[in-house]
């Protein structure tokens, strides 16, 4: 195969530079060697932390998630704490950062659990999921655009609001399941 012949991106031209998502129109060579256009979102990554109260081996371990507001989602939902990665910023520090603005805890352990694409079909943006144990607990410090209730939930109660459809975001609901399935009990 001919470096031509190669897939991926051709050309790329920005459409859109926004505060928290730029637009590019990219030209892409796909598998089967013919060249297209995509739109693409451009998003820095985030992280996203799921923080326990107490011992997150006890036998109801109580996580803290945050009910928040989001005009996309028109009313309150349910997640874990997360935000967009700054300029230069490592994931696990982005996590911190987000624990104590949002919830104002600070963890003793901050554990890398998975990366993940969110909707790859049109963006490019990934959220590492970190669970942090040992929290103590202090002052949040939110955004102006931030309204959030902290809510302690237990975890068999946090699974039972995936499976009712109450918690509907999927990073917070990949990230508890994730728990539950990989990193309790281990």
């Amino acid at each position: 195969m001919t470096d031509s012949e190669r897939v991926g991106q051709v050309a790329s031209r920005r459409e859109y530079t926004g505060r928290v998502v730029n637009l590019d129109i990219d030209q892409v060579r796909f598998p089967n060697g013919k060249v297209g256009e995509l739109e693409l979102i451009r998003h820095s990554g985030a992280s996203a932390v799921l923080p326990f109260l107490g011992d997150p081996e006890g036998e109801d371990p109580t996580i803290l998630l945050i009910r928040q507001y989001r005009y996309a989602a028109d009313g309150f939902i349910y997640e874990i704490p997360a935000g967009r990665l700054e300029p230069g910023e490592p994931p696990e520090q982005c996590a911190v950062r987000e624990l104590r603005e949002e919830t104002g805890c600070t963890a003793a352990k901050m554990e890398h659990l998975y990366t993940m694409y969110t909707t790859p079909g049109f963006t490019d943006e990934r959220i590492h999921l970190f669970a942090a144990t040992g929290l103590e607990r202090g002052e949040s410090a939110l955004e102006q655009d931030e309204f959030v209730e902290v809510v302690p939930t237990a975890m068999s109660a946090a699974l039972r609001l995936i499976r009712d459809g109450t918690i509907n975001d999927a990073k917070t609901a990949l990230s508890i399941l994730y728990v539950a399935g990989f990193y309790l009990g281990r």
